[in-house]
């Protein structure tokens, strides 16, 4: 095998230098903490166990809203939704006066590591679980890029490969499954050990997290699942990071009703029509949430007072932030054009929905596991290998998830 190139690339201001071995970024999307120590206590990752011997296992702080297409993107980019603009996995477009997913690489403002990396001569890979994300996580890239979901849909014109279930060894799984989110990872483990690519990004899909709390034994035989695929790609020579997009919590009440807020319900029925509350965990994935998440979005009709409605929502019990659109922007480092007059963010417990009409609990089977605020903020940061003294520094203080490619990248010391 001939040693994969280590030509230095800049990516939105700044430097990466790629070891001259292979390279994989993970990102365990719903992975909060509680899942991989559930999982190491009882014995089922000894892979990781001896990743974080050899290397270093800590926190870092995801982007906000603690959304998949927020924090995939800014994983990928580098920097925060203020610079690569990817508010949300749903917003409203003012300049169209429509309600859109936001999946397209047209909302993206900035280039992408992977497209940088590949630009400089690595053969690059990008696997996610979920179609919606490809075409973000593949922007301008030259070299592969699929799905698990639409796996048997990939021709060389568009992914830059094909037959890719004769590859992996497996057909393309259904996405509510635990299924879709192996399948990036035995896809990753096939493409290096192919030779078809040497600098990858794997994003799996948080199906299990929202369905089973971490202890549950589906979780557990989930991650052992991981772990198997982990000791393949150590095996193969690669320096391994692992972070998350956002952890996971339970937002029900003790009798297992989902914890719901319906806020534009509430704001119509005290202060009239014409507000649009707008949940940017709003995605085709139904099942996982019902849409419904700890962060939302209201625009105010004509001359609503913003101050007037900001109180009033502060003194709401289980709501516990709401900023104005240029405090939202600051604080939350967050697209002020793709925001609306207010931002609203619930406790550990609760979620934000729009209208009981608006959302379809019935498809949600064993209770409500969601996310979207600060409460799923902070993930696992990972590195396969010891960390240079100043990365040591940059660890304890206040890393973010997105500054896992230049800690594997610029950081490790193999």
């Amino acid at each position: 095998m001939n040693l994969p190139v280590s030509t230095p690339f800049t990516v939105n201001g700044r430097s990466y230098h790629p070891p001259p071995r292979p390279v994989v970024v993970i990102c365990l999307d719903g992975s909060a903490d509680e899942y991989l120590n559930a999982a190491q206590v009882r014995g089922c990752m000894p892979n990781l166990q001896r990743m974080i011997v050899r290397g270093h296992r800590g926190v870092a702080r995801g982007a906000m809203p603690s959304f998949t297409n927020v924090n995939n993107a800014s994983l990928v980019t580098g920097v925060p939704p203020s610079v690569h603009g990817i508010s949300g996995n749903f917003f409203y477009d003012a300049a169209t006066d429509q309600e859109v997913m936001m999946n397209s690489a047209t909302y993206l403002r900035t280039g992408t590591i992977p497209a940088g990396a590949a630009a400089a001569g690595r053969k690059v890979a990008v696997v996610t679980a979920k179609e919606k994300l490809r075409d973000i996580l593949s922007h301008r890239l030259q070299g592969i890029a699929f799905s698990s979901e639409k796996a048997n849909q990939a021709e060389i014109k568009t992914h830059g490969i094909r037959d890719v279930e004769k590859l992996v060894g497996h057909p393309a799984p259904p996405i509510y499954s635990a299924e879709a989110s192996l399948y990036v990872l035995w896809a990753g483990v096939a493409l290096l050990k192919n030779e078809l690519a040497d600098f990858l990004y794997l994003s799996t899909t948080d199906f299990i997290q929202h369905k089973y709390a971490p202890e549950a034994r589906e979780a557990l035989d989930f991650y052992a699942g991981i772990d198997r695929e982990l000791g393949r790609l150590l095996e193969l020579g690669a320096t391994v990071g692992i972070t998350a997009d956002h952890g996971m919590n339970a937002k029900q009440k003790p009798n297992g009703e989902p914890n719901v807020i319906y806020l534009e319900s509430l704001l119509v029925e005290k202060f009239g029509k014409g507000f649009r509350v707008i949940l940017p965990i709003t995605d085709p994935y139904v099942v996982h949430h019902g849409a419904l998440g700890s962060f939302a979005v209201v625009y105010l009709p004509g001359s609503t007072r913003v101050d007037l409605i900001r109180a009033w929502l502060m003194d709401l019990p289980g709501i516990t932030e709401v900023y104005d659109r240029p405090t939202a922007a600051r604080k939350l480092e967050l697209p002020a054009d793709r925001l609306g007059d207010l931002v609203v963010l619930s406790a550990r417990d609760v979620v934000i929905g729009r209208t009981p009409e608006h959302h379809d609990l019935k498809l949600l089977t064993g209770g409500l596991r969601s996310h979207g605020g600060h409460y799923e903020e902070m993930v696992p940061f990972i590195i396969s290998e010891p960390l240079k003294l100043e990365y040591v520094s940059k660890a304890n203080g206040d890393p973010r998830n997105f500054d896992i490619f230049d800690f594997v990248l610029n950081g490790a010391n193999p």
